[in-house]
């Protein structure tokens, strides 16, 4: 009798196998390119993939998948990155770049983590000027900064994922457009935060990302 425990199955072998033969034959006959991070890819290999041209991108998240190719490309080119392509809906286009803008600025929630102490930094302020509330209560009231940064990037995922203003990424009605404006407002004070009293944390991220200039 023949020992099969060591032979791998068909079944277990199957979906790798076609998987890979499947990523060969898009790039190998010109038709597709795979745009996609595969298992087990460094960071530093992460989305090394050919630009597509916008006009060819046919998914409904195109316009983000633009906005991030062009970032990709060089994120010190700030006029490339804003300038809409043709026939491009504005709200659309404006409501991406801020879907984009509030991913990256988590980043720099994270750094200020360490820093931006409860204790240290009882208030949300830039300068000694201005005290900025929290919207995220019953009622707007003073917060921790690192609280007000918490809860401003929470409160703009919620309504930037809202189904309610915002149920296509193809299309959006006006009035929902106008609710990116408080958005906007709000999530600038995290980096005037930054500036003024975390400027070693500031200096490196906005160094690296060109997101405040953005």
């Amino acid at each position: 009798m023949l020992d099969t425990s060591s032979r791998p199955s068909a079944s277990s072998e199957t979906p790798d196998t076609n998987e890979e033969t499947t990523d060969k034959m898009k790039m190998a006959d010109g038709s597709a390119i795979l745009r996609r991070n595969r298992p087990g890819t460094k960071a530093k290999d992460f989305c090394r993939w050919p630009d597509e041209p916008f006009e060819e991108m046919d998914s409904t998240l195109a316009v983000q998948q633009y906005i991030q190719q062009m970032i990709r490309r060089d994120p010190t080119n700030i006029d490339l990155i804003l300038t809409m392509p043709e026939a491009q809906d504005e709200g659309v286009w404006k409501y991406e770049h801020l879907r984009q803008f509030c991913m990256e600025l988590n980043g720099l929630a994270v750094r200020l983590q360490d820093d931006c102490d409860p204790q240290s930094c009882t208030q949300m302020t830039a300068t000694e000027q201005w005290i900025f509330l929290c919207a995220a209560h019953k009622t707007p009231k003073e917060c921790p900064a690192i609280d007000y940064t918490r809860h401003t990037l929470d409160g703009a995922a919620c309504l930037l994922n809202s189904n309610k203003y915002f149920p296509s990424r193809v299309s959006i009605k006006e009035s929902s457009v106008a609710k990116l404006g408080s958005v906007c407002r709000r999530v600038y004070r995290i980096f005037s935060h930054a500036y003024f009293h975390h400027l070693t944390i500031f200096d490196p991220f906005e160094h690296e990302t060109y997101l405040c200039r953005r």
